[in-house]
Parts: C-alpha cells; structure tokens; sequence
C-alpha cells in the first residue's frame, strides 16, 4: 500500500489489490502518532469490500472536490479537515456518493471511492426531491437497523435485516408532487431491495432519502465513515445497541454528508444508467420504497 497522492491514480482501475489489515491502516508510528496520510489507504478496501463502484476520471474527482469545498464554505465549514465527508450528487444524470478526505485546510480534497445511488424522483405523490445543503449524522437523530421485512408489495425497503438507516433528522424538501413547495422530510441513507430495487441504482427513485449498495452500507458502517459523534458517546462510556462488536472505526472517522447538484445536461459515461435487464426486474409498485 502507498501513501502517494490518490488523485494520480484513476479511481478503481484494475489492478492486484494486496491483502488489507484495516487495523494497520490506523497504526500509530514509534512515536505514538497515526499519520493522517494514511487515510487514503481505506482506498484500497474500497475497492477490495465495495462491489458497485463508479470509476472516475482525474479531472472528475477534482471537480467534485471543487464542489465539496464550496458547498463547506458556504457552511461554515471551510476549514474541515482530518475526516472523511460522503458527497453526493442528486443531478439525475448522475446520481453519485463520493467518500473523500484530505488531512489538512491547506491541501486538497481526494477521492476514497465511488458508488451509484438513487436520490428522490419527483412525479409520484409523496415522493420528495432529494434536499442540497450539508447535513450532520449525528446521535440526536439515531440510526437503527433493517428488520428485512417485506412490505406489502414484497419490497424490502431498507434492504436485507441487519442493514443501517443512517438517519440525517427532518429536513425541508420540495414536494415532488402537485403545485410542489417546501414540507418536512424524514431524511435517510439507506440500502435498498437487493433483488429488485438495488439494481436500478443510478437512476432518480427513491422518496427523497439515498439509496445505497449494500456492500457499500456495510463499508460505511464497519469502518465508521460518518460515525464521528457516535465514536465520542462510546468513548464517554454509552453503550450504543446500533454499533457492532467487530466494527473497526477508522481515527478520521467524519460525520458530515454533502448533497450537490452538478446541473449536468447529459449522463457522463462513468456513471452508466441500469440496464434493460435491471429494469425489467422493477416490481409492480416499486415506488412504495423510500
């Protein structure tokens, strides 16, 4: 594994992935310091853990970084460093999560990895546009765990049991439905059908939360990307039900998730829509899913 800089390298390329010990990742040196460095190495399990991926250009990852730096600005928040940030892109030519880090305010921000999701269709009663702006993942608004139960049309909303909500609180979001205007929104990040619904990742269909892979839930979960606040309740002595035993939280680990919209005109070729085949798998009221 090396520490050499991320963004010289395209994103996901084939190549032989070593074998990753993520508790080396975090090792501290002789002196009892972990380089901050050496959170580009979670790159490499990314690719090795992370089974939906979108490989994208140099020049694409710094873009989106441009626009991770400026959405924290305008938040206050220029100054982030030292922990991971989930990025993503509503536009519905391209509906993206990027995971990216940088370990100081001077240096830039480089991508971890990439994954398609389903933001919010507009169109259908009670289906919401998914909101811009930055949102904290924090323990006021409590995540919890898929029973994966079916609903009434066989769907198995938040994926199969076991699967994380990462819930983000009440947000306002514009009605996709009848004269539009502004309600509250429960606002989630969650996995979805991995039969049916999982598939069609790439395109708007959600009610207005992010749908994600499985594989990636379980990555963002087992390695503590957003889970910042909820590290420092366990380290004040709370015993949180919603952590497992065997995770491996990672010293940067972030909380903040970013919504954009790039305003893109056309689908960019690294994030492909699904195919004729996946969409022929959609079931018959596929939009009763959040």
């Amino acid at each position: 594994m090396s520490l050499a800089n991320p963004a010289n390298a395209r994103n996901g390329a084939s190549r032989p992935l070593p074998t990753i010990d993520a508790a080396t990742i975090a090792a501290p040196d002789a002196a009892g310091v972990v380089d901050p460095r050496r959170a580009f190495l979670l790159r490499d399990v990314f690719a090795r853990d992370v089974t939906r991926r979108l490989r994208l250009p140099v020049a694409e990852q710094r873009a989106y970084a441009n626009r991770l730096e400026t959405a924290l600005n305008e938040n206050e928040l220029g100054n982030l460093s030292g922990e991971y940030v989930v990025l993503v892109d509503r536009n519905a030519n391209v509906q993206a999560l990027l995971i990216y880090f940088r370990p100081a305010p001077a240096d830039n921000w480089q991508m971890i990895g990439a994954s398609p999701v389903s933001t919010g269709r507009p169109g259908e009663y009670d289906h919401f546009i998914t909101p811009l702006g930055v949102f904290e993942h924090t323990p006021d608004n409590m995540d919890f765990r898929s029973e994966g139960t079916q609903n009434e049309n066989h769907i198995r909303g938040y994926g199969r049991r076991d699967m994380r909500i990462f819930d983000l609180g009440w947000a306002q979001g514009e009605r996709g439905w009848g004269k539009g205007g502004m309600s509250q929104m429960r606002f989630q990040m969650h996995a979805t059908d991995p039969e049916r619904l999982e598939p069609l990742l790439g395109i708007r269909h959600s009610k207005g939360c992010v749908r994600i892979p499985a594989s990636l839930n379980t990555f963002l979960d087992h390695y503590g990307i957003l889970d910042a606040a909820y590290a420092q309740l366990v380290d004040s002595g709370q015993s949180l039900w919603v952590l497992k035993s065997d995770r491996q939280i990672m010293p940067w680990a972030g909380r903040f998730i970013v919504v954009v919209d790039s305003q893109r005109k056309s689908r960019p070729a690294w994030s492909p829509a699904p195919g004729a085949v996946a969409r022929a798998k959609m079931p018959a009221r596929a939009d009763t899913a959040d």
